[in-house]
C-alpha cells in the first residue's frame, strides 16, 4: 500500500508540474501568433492521442513519463517550399527574436509562477513549525562558545525576524553560504527574576561553515538542535526495569549519575549506551509530591539493527513546541515570491558549488528519489506534500534555465546571442550544440540514477 501511495503521490506531482511547464510554453506560443502541433506529456512513443475538430494540436501522453515537449511548426524541420501562407504566419522560426524568447521563457517562468501561488497559498493557510528555540547539549560546541545556552529562543538573524525553526535554519543557511557571520537577537529566562526573560544578542560565526557542511546537517555540526521539554516519563511497561524499580508515569527523570538531563532525547541517548550497567536517577514526580528521590535500573539488553542497545521499558516524552506561521493575503504573496527567489538562488548557488567540486555530486537526485520523498510528504500531510512540490517547481525552472543545449536555457543563450551579434547560430553549430547538450544531459541522467540507487539500497 506504501509503494502504491509513493507511486501515485510522485505521477501527480511530477505529471502536474510538466503540465504547467508546457502549458506555459503553448500558451505563449498560441498568444504570439505560433501553430502548436503536438502537447505531449511524457517523452517518446505516443500511447494516447487526442485532436480536437477546431485545433490543429495533438494531445498527447507519451510512454516515458519523464518530462514532456510541446512541439510547434517550424520552417526549420520543413521545407519552405512546401509551406503555404498561413503556415509561413504561424512558424515559429519566422517569429522575431523576442518572440521566440519569451515562448522558450514560459515554461520555466510558469514553474516559478506556480511556485509562488503554492507557497502564497500555504502561508495564507497557515503552517505549524517548530519554534526557534535551541537544544545545546555540548559545552565544547561552535554554538555555545559563541554565547547560546540550552533553551534560548531566537528572535531575529541580522535585524530580520525568525518565525519558527525552518526560518532560522534557512537564514543561517543563507549566511553559510555568502560566508557572514549571523549576529542573532534572542531571549533567555532571567537568572534573578528581576524580569521574564533577558534580552541578548551574539555572533554565530556561520562564516566559518564550508559548502560541504551546508549540504549536511550543519546546524549539529553546531552543535544546535531542536529544543524539546524535560525528560518526564508518558508510559511504564509493566513487568519492565522502570517499573521494577518504582517509577511512574508522570515522573521527571532530572539526572542520572550526577549527570544533569536535558529532555527525553538525551534520556533515551544514555539509556541506550548503558545495555547491563546500573544507573543511579534522580527523580520528581507525584508520587513523592515532586520531592526529589533516587531509584536504580539496569537497562535490558536488546539486539536492534545489529546493535546492542539498552531499554527500561517507558514511554519518554518528546515535546517540541509548536507554533504556526500565516500572512495575510498581500503579505503572504510576497512571502511566497521571496521564499520562491531565495529558493532559487540557493539552487544556484549549489550547482555553483558543485562545479567548483566544494559539494558531492553525490546530492544530484534523480526520479526515484523524487519519488521517494513524494511519497514521504505526501504520509506526512497535505501542507508537507504542497511543499515539496513547490520546491520541485522551483529546481525544474532552474534547471531548464541553466545554458545546457536541448534545455530552454540553451535555447535562449542561442537567442540572446543573436540578439547581440543581429544574425542566427548557424545551424550547423546549434546542431554540434545540440549533440553535445545532448551528452551533458545523459552523464547527468546516469549520476542522477547511480545515486538514487545507492541511497535507497544504504
Amino acid at each position: 500500500m506504501q509503494m502504491i501511495q509513493t507511486i501515485l503521490a510522485f505521477v501527480f506531482a511530477l505529471g502536474s508540474l510538466i503540465i504547467f511547464h508546457e502549458l506555459g510554453h503553448f500558451l505563449v506560443a498560441r498568444w504570439c501568433g505560433v501553430r502548436v502541433l503536438r502537447f505531449s506529456i511524457g517523452m517518446g512513443k505516443p500511447i494516447f492521442t487526442k485532436k480536437f475538430s477546431n485545433s490543429p494540436t495533438e494531445w498527447t501522453i507519451s510512454a516515458i513519463p519523464l518530462g514532456g515537449y510541446v512541439k510547434m511548426l517550424d520552417s526549420r524541420e520543413v521545407p519552405k517550399s512546401e509551406m503555404t501562407e498561413d503556415d509561413l504566419r504561424e512558424d515559429f522560426s519566422g517569429k522575431s527574436v523576442w518572440q521566440r524568447i519569451a515562448i522558450v521563457a514560459a515554461g520555466p517562468i510558469t514553474n516559478f509562477l506556480l511556485a509562488i501561488v503554492l507557497f502564497s497559498a500555504l502561508f495564507m493557510v497557515g503552517i505549524a513549525d517548530p519554534i526557534a528555540k535551541l537544544r545545546i547539549a555540548s559545552q565544547s560546541s561552535i554554538a555555545y562558545q559563541s554565547g547560546l545556552r540550552h533553551g534560548d529562543h531566537i528572535l531575529s538573524v541580522d535585524g530580520e525576524a525568525v518565525q519558527s525553526w525552518s526560518d532560522l535554519r534557512w537564514k543561517l543557511m543563507q549566511k553559510g553560504l555568502n560566508q557572514q557571520d549571523a549576529v542573532l537577537a534572542f531571549e533567555r529566562p532571567n537568572r534573578d527574576r528581576t524580569t521574564s526573560m533577558d534580552h541578548l544578542e551574539i555572533k554565530l560565526p556561520t562564516s566559518q561553515l564550508s559548502a560541504s557542511d551546508l549540504e549536511a546537517d550543519f546546524l549539529s555540526k553546531m552543535g544546535i538542535g531542536l529544543y524539546r521539554g524535560a525528560a518526564s516519563i508518558l508510559e511504564v511497561t509493566p513487568n519492565g526495569p522502570a517499573a521494577k524499580a518504582g517509577l511512574q508515569a508522570g515522573d521527571q527523570i532530572l539526572e542520572i549519575d550526577d549527570h544533569k538531563i536535558l529532555d527525553g532525547l538525551e534520556l533515551v541517548e544514555i539509556i541506550s549506551a548503558s545495555p547491563g550497567k546500573t544507573l543511579t536517577m534522580l527523580v520528581s514526580g507525584p508520587k513523592q509530591n515532586y520531592e526529589e528521590f533516587e531509584v536504580q535500573i539496569t537497562p535490558e539488553s536488546k539486539q536492534e539493527n545489529g546493535k546492542t542497545v539498552g531499554r527500561i521499558q517507558v514511554r519518554p516524552a518528546n515535546d517540541v513546541q509548536m507554533t504556526t506561521v500565516s500572512y495575510g493575503g498581500l503579505e503572504a504573496i510576497a512571502k511566497g515570491a521571496s521564499k520562491t527567489w531565495q529558493t532559487s538562488v540557493l539552487t544556484l548557488k549549489m550547482i555553483g558549488n558543485m562545479l567548483l567540486g566544494d559539494v558531492s555530486w553525490k546530492n544530484i537526485t534523480g526520479p526515484l528519489t523524487i519519488a521517494d520523498y513524494a511519497g514521504q510528504t505526501a504520509r506526512i500531510g497535505l501542507i508537507s506534500y504542497i511543499s515539496f512540490i513547490a520546491l520541485i517547481s522551483i529546481s525544474l525552472g532552474v534547471m531548464n534555465l541553466l545554458p545546457i543545449p536541448v534545455l530552454d536555457g540553451g535555447h535562449l543563450l542561442y537567442y540572446s546571442l543573436e540578439v547581440l551579434t543581429g544574425r542566427p547560430i548557424p545551424d550547423k553549430y546549434a546542431e554540434m550544440a545540440q549533440r553535445g547538450g545532448l551528452a551533458v544531459l545523459l552523464c547527468l541522467m546516469v549520476v542522477a540514477f547511480f545515486n538514487d540507487i545507492v541511497r535507497l539500497m544504504s
